[in-house]
């Protein structure tokens, strides 16, 4: 019986994609332009296992995306299914293995900035990575990491959506560990820090990626205020739904950065 992986690896090294795209909840029809030529499971990647979470569909996938040679995850892993940091960060290391020299990150997140309400993107310029025992302790203290995002990626991105008349924030997306949404004083606590956006995943891999030498740009998709910012209680449904409100804003923002990456 052949290999899946193997068999996918070459039909991959035979694209040379030099884009790779990972998709976050509920954002699978961002990818309407992609057009797949071969893909593979998570399970059957070495290092990977399949998604928990509902909205990832679990795929990793090769084509073209409005013409240029793409890698597409369907989906990602998560720190707070159980996985090591390792195991989350590892699709970046198979895309990386796979030719892509260009990493594009997106992930459905909270909103904390007053201009960022639900189906709002925003383009990531850094990270609050609060996802270990001293992080909290190391920003107070003022220790600071070098942001992965490339600002010659967001540029472009602005550029596209001030042509149509909207102005795209690039901002600060705090990452936690999850899985429960972040109580109202934490919101606080976070805006405070200068957070724009917070969510449950990208900044590891953001940083895994940089430190492989690939140029990264993040998009969080604004999927509902964050806690204490709206009027009722969070739920993953509720992300879900509101994560389709973007898919038109968000595909034509992603098939343009696509193809100047």
């Amino acid at each position: 019986m052949s290999n899946p992986f193997r068999v996918f690896a070459q039909t991959a090294q035979h694209h040379r994609p030099r884009v790779a795209v990972v998709l976050g909840s509920g954002l699978a029809g961002v990818a309407a332009d992609f057009r797949e030529t071969a893909s593979v499971g998570f399970g059957d990647v070495p290092g990977l296992v399949p998604p928990t979470v509902h909205g990832h569909g679990g795929r990793l996938a090769v084509g073209n995306w409005d013409g240029v040679p793409a890698v597409l995850c369907s989906g990602r892993l998560h720190f707070y299914e159980g996985h090591r940091w390792d195991v989350v960060t590892e699709t970046v290391r198979v895309v990386a293995d796979l030719g892509a020299k260009v990493l594009i990150l997106t992930n459905a997140a909270g909103g904390i900035h007053p201009a960022l309400g639900p189906g709002t993107p925003m383009a990531i310029r850094s990270n609050l990575a609060l996802l270990g025992k001293t992080d909290w302790r190391d920003l107070a203290a003022g220790v600071g990491r070098p942001s992965p995002y490339s600002p010659r990626l967001i540029e472009p991105m602005q550029a596209h959506d001030a042509a149509a008349g909207r102005e795209l924030l690039a901002g600060v997306y705090a990452a936690v560990t999850g899985p429960s949404y972040e109580t109202p004083a934490e919101i606080r606590a976070l805006k405070a820090c200068g957070a724009d956006a917070v969510g449950m995943s990208t900044a590891k891999e953001a940083e895994a990626a940089a430190a492989l030498g690939l140029e990264v740009a993040g998009i969080s998709c604004i999927t509902n205020r964050a806690a204490g910012l709206s009027d009722g209680p969070l739920d993953h449904r509720e992300v879900l739904d509101n994560a389709r409100l973007a898919v038109g804003r968000l595909c034509g923002l992603l098939g343009h950065l696509v193809r100047v990456a």
